[in-house]
């Protein structure tokens, strides 16, 4: 059972009452304090992430979105990283130091990042304040009445986080801080989507939908369903009405003409940030572009190979059979879900040959909602909660079927589900460790990295088998190193969106749709993309290094073990702790 949660203001008030005390604290226990001050202030500034993880104190706050109250979150960060900063970190513990290193890279982020005008920038091409609302149900308990009101709580708020987000992106367009114009076309069907003439049929509804839980009895609960009626007609439809609106007459005019980052006031410095923050390294733009480069020519010439063993006379021909050839495609979204279904039961059975430890929380399988699938990209996954009883979800995306071939799918499915982002996230909220890491550290170089790695695993895993899932293989991690080159190419060497789009048509697999909605995803979101590949690169380093050291010893499934031991960390601490591994098998 979860322990009663101590707010913020609760620990404060215990933490000024053990300062009064003459008992002077170890270096570890201020440590603990200021992890657990942090934690706190963090759910609290997060209530909806709070009730996700089993913690009711804020049920019925859904946060602010304010700049002053980002200002004041980057304020607080502020005065955690000086109190954190007074510890003699000598004096730590190992893990304490891990802890310690982590704890103060996020609160320097967090501080950094406010210092710079794009913090104004709070939407992307592939979600908004008004998608983050719609898929606020997907992370929540449905068990009881009090589950159902505090929901509804929470929607009748849709208006007033709709007038503050509003304000922010108003700000970012005085300021010149827009999203691109490439970018964001036909942004605003993923805000009309949304309005439903019957509420009934909104997906702010869905929780109603569902079989009605046993500790609600049938009066209470036709109640609370036709209080949510009421709300989406009267409260969230006229928001969203008026967000669309503002979109289409005030937003949409002012967007960026350039895509790059760097044309934007201070870009070029806050890109670096990007990278920094994306890849926990302290490589240059340039110095990723040549990575880049130098993949994507070890990649096409292993293409190459692949399109021989297939029969074909070139690289080229092999794939542009793969992009048209009906064979590889689903007639309706059913076909296509019901392949992805019994790929991802094969890996289910590959799981333990390669994993000493299993994660406990399973995952399910859901297709993208409609008002979003057409922009965005084919999968992505969503983390469960073993506190609440919510499931991991893999979701598919069923749009433009003829854009989302089978030999995509072993691939995808290793990435999205096991042993990737599912494995990786599900078997962190089981670790023993503080729970601002275990909930709320998630490096993106490592948990992407992880992923792409995992799209490797799949050659152990014997699942690509035929020439087409193998060049399915390829495409995906030549669809990583293109981003390289890509991301690093918009934000910083100025390239155009056609000049991207072209450069990944030539080099990867990828249907034109599929490339143009990522090459939309890296304009609108600098940065993110670059973290797959240097923390997959990372990752074979360290297990290169383990096998050539330990020789006939490596075991695999114990290496695994090692690198997901410790849940997201920055690149640097996953060598230091695969090293002292190492170190500790002689």
């Amino acid at each position: 059972m979860r322990k009663r949660f101590m707010g913020f203001r609760a620990i404060l008030a215990a933490t000024a009452l053990a300062s009064a005390s003459p008992v002077l604290a170890t270096p570890a226990e201020d440590l603990q304090e200021i992890i657990d001050a942090y934690w706190a202030y963090s759910l609290e500034q997060s209530p909806v992430f709070a009730t996700s993880l089993g913690i009711r104190d804020y049920d019925d706050k859904v946060g602010s979105a304010t700049l002053e109250d980002a200002a004041q979150r980057a304020k607080a960060a502020a005065d955690f990283l000086k109190r954190l900063e007074a510890i003699p970190v000598d004096a730590l513990s190992p893990s304490d130091k891990v802890n310690y290193g982590i704890l103060r890279r996020s609160l320097m982020e967090a501080v950094e990042a406010d210092t710079y005008g794009q913090r104004a920038i709070n939407f992307t091409n592939r979600s908004g304040w008004h998608s983050s609302f719609a898929g606020m149900a997907n992370n929540l308990p449905f068990r009881t009445k009090a589950d159902f009101e505090s929901y509804i709580t929470r929607l009748k708020q849709y208006d007033r986080v709709n007038a503050e987000s509003i304000a922010v992106a108003n700000t970012a367009i005085k300021g010149g801080y827009t999203l691109p114009c490439d970018a964001i076309e036909g942004y605003e069907g993923s805000i009309s989507g949304l309005i439903t003439e019957d509420p009934k049929t909104s997906r702010f509804y869905e929780p109603f939908t569902r079989t009605r839980p046993a500790a609600v009895n049938e009066a209470d609960f036709n109640a609370l369903a036709a209080d949510a009626e009421k709300t989406i007609a009267n409260i969230i439809n006229p928001a969203l009405q008026q967000q669309y609106e503002w979109y289409i007459s005030d937003y949409k005019p002012n967007c960026a003409v350039k895509p790059g980052v760097s044309a934007q006031p201070g870009g070029d410095k806050y890109y670096d940030f990007r990278i920094r923050q994306m890849t926990t390294t302290e490589l240059s733009a340039d110095e990723i572009h040549n990575i880049g480069l130098g993949e994507v020519a070890r990649i096409r010439a292993e293409m190459v190979e692949v399109a021989k063993k297939a029969g074909f006379d070139s690289r080229e021909a092999f794939i542009a059979d793969l992009r048209t050839n009906p064979k590889y495609y689903a007639k309706t979204p059913e076909e296509l879900m019901e392949k992805v279904a019994r790929v991802t039961k094969i890996i289910d059975g590959k799981m333990p040959g390669l994993f000493g430890k299993l994660a406990r929380l399973p995952y399910g399988l859901k297709e993208i909602p409609a008002e979003i699938a057409e922009g965005t990209t084919t999968a992505y996954y969503n983390p469960g909660s073993p506190d609440v009883g919510i499931a991991g979800f893999y979701y598919v995306n069923t749009s433009k079927l003829d854009q989302r071939p089978f030999w995509e799918i072993p691939a995808l499915s290793v990435h999205e589900g096991v042993p990737g982002h599912h494995h990786q996230i599900a078997l962190q909220q089981e670790l023993d460790m503080p729970d601002f890491r275990k909930h709320g550290a998630f490096f993106t170089a490592f948990v992407e990295g992880w992923g792409l790695y995992s799209e490797r695993l799949g050659i152990e895993m014997g699942l690509y088998d035929t020439p087409a899932n193998d060049m399915g293989r390829l495409s995906y991690e030549m669809w990583r190193a293109t981003r390289l080159v890509v991301d690093t190419g918009i934000h910083s060497k100025g390239w155009s969106k056609q000049r991207a789009i072209d450069y990944m048509l030539d080099n990867t697999a990828l249907t034109k749709a599929n490339v143009e909605a990522e090459v939309n995803r890296y304009i609108s979101w600098p940065g993110q993309a670059l973290a797959y590949k240097i923390g997959e690169l990372k990752i074979r380093e360290l297990r290169k290094l383990s096998e050539d050291r330990l020789g006939d010893d490596f075991d695999i499934r114990e290496f695994h073990d090692v690198v997901l031991g410790q849940g997201a960390v920055p690149l640097d601490v996953l060598e230091a702790q695969v090293m002292a591994w190492l170190d500790g098998k002689k």
